[in-house]
């Protein structure tokens, strides 16, 4: 999988650690927005085994401020411009604002992780101007997923991204019972014929299963992510990095075995 001058591994899961610039992200929100401290952390989720560094300024969580665009930009392009190339993993910028994209692909950043899936036209013209690696995410009704996820693909591929990979969008307007049927029904994206990103890290509906706190998630998470491997899903965006990376090694030893 190619993601601009980075060549990742397709035979196991890959792993996206989660950077939130951000004051009011549900699980991390207010941890980084110094510089320093963001960079900090950048580096420890790399030696924890991190493939793939996601770097957001807008927090995505249900009733959310929206963020201006020189806010975001502001929160995100000095940490970009700080990591990429120093880090040895690709980065990605996690926004649904064009400006914001191609700023951070001028500051580093390969790969666009936008989680309204391109409905933003300038969205498809960064695309087209660059030619960056994009993860297309849904964040619809479950039944729709895969029609929009590949009309959506097919956009981006016309459009000229270099590597499209598809996200079915957990905890995206979705609840509890959907979210699980979605993580037990992965194999009907496998197939679509593109990478597949899932994001289960400390979502929402853990805690609704488990009354636990998005702090106490790491088990209910780790859970996920091992189904996720069993499903062969190629990357899992997560927060904890080291305690799912060794989950994901024995979960792939044990497939192997």
């Amino acid at each position: 999988m190619r993601l601009g001058n980075f060549e990742l591994p397709t035979n196991r899961t890959l792993i996206m650690g989660v950077l939130n610039v951000t004051p009011d992200s549900f699980s991390d929100g207010g941890l980084h927005l110094d510089a320093a401290v963001a960079i900090d952390h950048v580096k420890r989720l790399v030696e924890e085994g991190a493939d793939i560094l996601d770097v957001g300024g807008e927090s995505t969580r249900p009733g959310a401020a929206p963020v201006s665009t020189d806010q975001e930009i502001r929160r995100v392009v000095p940490v970009i411009e700080a990591i990429a190339g120093a880090i040895g993993v690709p980065v990605s910028i996690d926004t649904r604002n064009a400006d914001v994209a191609r700023r951070a692909i001028e500051a580093g950043a390969v790969m666009i992780n936008d989680v309204t899936g391109l409905r933003d036209e300038a969205m498809l013209d960064v695309v087209r101007d660059t030619g960056a690696p994009v993860t297309i995410m849904h964040n619809d009704m479950l039944a729709e997923i895969a029609a929009y996820l590949m009309a959506q693909a097919g956009k981006a591929i016309r459009a000229g991204a270099q590597t499209v990979i598809i996200d079915p969008g957990i905890g995206f307007a979705k609840n509890t019972r959907q979210n699980l049927e979605l993580l037990n029904n992965l194999n009907a994206f496998t197939g679509l014929g593109y990478p597949l990103l899932v994001g289960p890290s400390r979502k929402r509906f853990i805690g609704e299963l488990t009354n636990a706190t998005a702090d106490d998630r790491i088990p209910g998470t780790i859970a996920a992510v091992v189904k996720c491997v069993q499903a062969g899903v190629d990357i899992v965006r997560v927060h904890d990095v080291a305690a799912c990376r060794q989950a994901i090694t024995i979960a792939e030893a044990i497939q192997r075995a």
